[in-house]
């Protein structure tokens, strides 16, 4: 039996006013070559919804429904949580444990794949914020990842199906799902397996609804169109579907677990807005959020390490994530970016 004093939930942070949005962008730019007009354009899409990312307000509900699931199954310890980008900020939250005597933290980050900018960012934010609170810190292990584990794909599929229901009966057919997930540069995802492990997480799910016509995608691409980033981009997926005449596709955003700025403005904004203008009957199927299969996913995860005798889960056949990241993992094969990116698949 593992001892831990206490679950720590990492995501990346958002504003919640118009008076947070560029200092928020500021602390996920800091150190980026990136040019004040793209800081600016990204601020319009926070001011559209009166500065508001839905991030911090889906982690409330997540955490309050995680604190009834541990409840429910007697594991009674404290839920912590801290952001990358905007409070509570990890450094606050690590100083918080630190005086509420916390030595040993397990931590679930709101990412389920793994590459530099959704998994390793993290544990460098987390190591970062310790050597400032000091000797004091607690250590924190990060939960496994979770893209082939059978809740995460069974409440995407419910997710789907729900939305192909949505289409004409006449037309079901024919209809193309698109999973999508962001984007990230060719350079970062040659280090790590991050697509691998989407596209096997599009599979399963796209199985689990015998859906045959469906592709892996990408969007929130930030950087400039000099440097390489996974494609193809939605929108010039819709662009082909079109010319191919489809007339209905239901999009899953597959590499978010809840309703980001990246889903609620590029998606049900800008791509529906191109959908519109092209022909396409467009439908955006729900990210996974505190679905109660997800939830009791998380507190599965955490089982998994409070008990190693426990069952690990994950769809039969497929392999089961290390415990640990290696120290090696997920590099950033970072190059100057002069625009980007301001945004995270995490």
């Amino acid at each position: 039996m593992q001892s831990y004093d206490a679950i720590l939930v990492v995501s990346f942070g958002g504003p919640e006013g118009k008076e947070d949005v560029i200092p928020f962008l500021q602390n996920v730019l800091r150190g980026k070559n990136v040019p004040i007009s793209r800081m600016e354009e990204v601020a319009h899409h926070y001011y559209h919804f009166g500065g508001v990312s839905p991030i911090n307000s889906h982690c409330r509900v997540l955490i309050a429904a995680l604190r009834a699931e541990l409840d429910r199954h007697e594991i009674r310890l404290p839920i912590y949580w801290g952001n990358r980008n905007w409070h509570p900020l990890l450094e606050d939250t690590v100083r918080a444990m630190a005086f509420d005597g916390i030595k040993k933290v397990l931590a679930f980050f709101t990412s389920a794949y793994s590459s530099y900018s959704s998994c390793r960012q993290y544990l460098e934010d987390v190591t970062r914020a310790q050597c400032i609170v000091g000797d004091s810190a607690p250590s924190i292990d990060k939960i496994r990842s979770f893209y082939n584990h059978p809740n995460f794909i069974e409440v995407n599929a419910e997710n789907l199906d729900r939305a192909l229901q949505a289409v004409p009966v006449d037309r079901r057919e024919l209809v193309h799902v698109a999973f999508t997930a962001h984007s990230i540069p060719t350079a970062m995802a040659r280090n790590c397996p991050y697509e691998m492990q989407l596209q096997e997480a599009c599979r399963l799910v796209a199985a689990k609804v015998n859906q045959k016509n469906w592709q892996l995608v990408f969007q929130s691409r930030s950087g400039p169109p000099s440097q390489p980033w996974l494609g193809p981009d939605i929108g010039d997926h819709l662009r082909e579907l079109r010319v191919q005449s489809i007339e209905d596709v239901v999009i899953l955003p597959i590499g978010f677990i809840t309703d980001h700025m990246e889903v609620i403005y590029d998606l049900d904004i800008e791509t529906a807005k191109l959908a519109d203008e092209i022909g396409i009957n467009m439908i955006r199927a729900a990210t996974a959020g505190a679905a109660p299969r997800f939830i009791e996913m998380i507190r599965l995860l955490i089982e998994e390490r409070l008990s190693p005798s426990k069952a690990k889960f994950v769809i039969l056949g497929n392999e089961v994530p290390p415990d640990a990241c290696p120290p090696d993992c997920c590099p950033s094969g970072a190059v100057p970016v002069p625009n980007g990116p301001v945004t995270s698949p995490g």
